[in-house]
């Protein structure tokens, strides 16, 4: 049986041991409650089962648990240091530490494999996956992406890039990250080339979204608008990109906002 509640009290006490003074690693402590969040509009929307609706909660609340020591250790998101999914898996199974926020094992192998996948770049290379646990790494891959958006529409920007905003806001689009906007596909991490590059990259998180209540979370908090209209970009080749790629994302999520996801 899983207990949301004490899940949550133990979550706490592992945060013990980081500071959560610093930006980047409250911003991910708060990040997690908001996935948390996220994941519970999409269970619902979706009209799933309560027990499934409690296990992609668990899996909501563990998902970035290997952020803290990637933080701690290297103060960067970048996971070619530091693989934070992988450190996940293994501080929780490997090392024990998923028996502090749940007695029995019945859920380990649907909760392994949906951290361990959560932030790839798709899921339709991975192999051998049950249809619930393909379910669960959906949610979960939803619900983090959901709160992407809320994270960059908030925090400041030199936390984001360490990189002062003035100076993203001058810089350009690459040609080939405009060009996967054009073709609705998610953008790769190694096309990037400019941090305004991964700012459109965020956006692109749209397309890799499952669930008809995921694209209605984004358009009901306006959220493609609010992160595009976050920076006054001062580039003018930017400027007409960053308009053009809003038409597409807004279309996009119109669309799917009305349609049910089609396993």
């Amino acid at each position: 049986m899983i207990d949301i509640n004490d899940a949550k009290a133990q979550f706490e006490l592992y945060l013990s041991h980081y500071d959560r003074t610093d930006d980047k690693i409250n911003l991910k402590a708060i990040h997690t409650y908001c996935v948390l969040e996220a994941a519970d509009a999409i269970c619902k929307g979706e009209n799933f089962s309560q027990e499934d609706h409690q296990l992609a909660l668990l899996i909501a609340l563990l998902h970035d648990i290997g952020r803290f020591e990637q933080l701690k250790s290297f103060h960067s998101f970048d996971d070619k240091i530091f693989n934070h999914g992988d450190f996940g898996v293994k501080a929780l199974f490997e090392d024990g530490l998923i028996r502090r926020f749940l007695a029995d094992d019945q859920y380990d192998a649907i909760i392994r494999k949906a951290i361990q996948y959560h932030s790839i770049y798709s899921l339709d290379d991975v192999e051998g996956l049950t249809e619930r646990e393909l379910l669960h790494c959906r949610i979960i891959r939803d619900a983090d992406k959901l709160d992407n958006f809320r994270v960059k529409d908030t925090e400041r920007i030199e936390t984001l890039f360490d990189t002062p905003e003035k100076e993203v806001a001058m810089e350009e689009i690459t040609p080939r990250i405009l060009e996967t906007v054009r073709a609705c596909r998610c953008v790769v991490s190694g096309d990037r080339v400019t941090h305004m590059d991964c700012w459109v990259s965020y956006l692109a998180f749209i397309f890799d979204l499952n669930f008809r209540a995921s694209f209605q979370w984004i358009q009901e908090r306006d959220y493609m608008n609010r992160n595009i209209d976050r920076m006054e970009y001062k580039n003018p080749q930017t400027k007409a990109a960053m308009e053009e790629i809003r038409v597409i994302c807004n279309d996009f999520v119109r669309k799917h906002a009305g349609v049910h996801h089609e396993a």
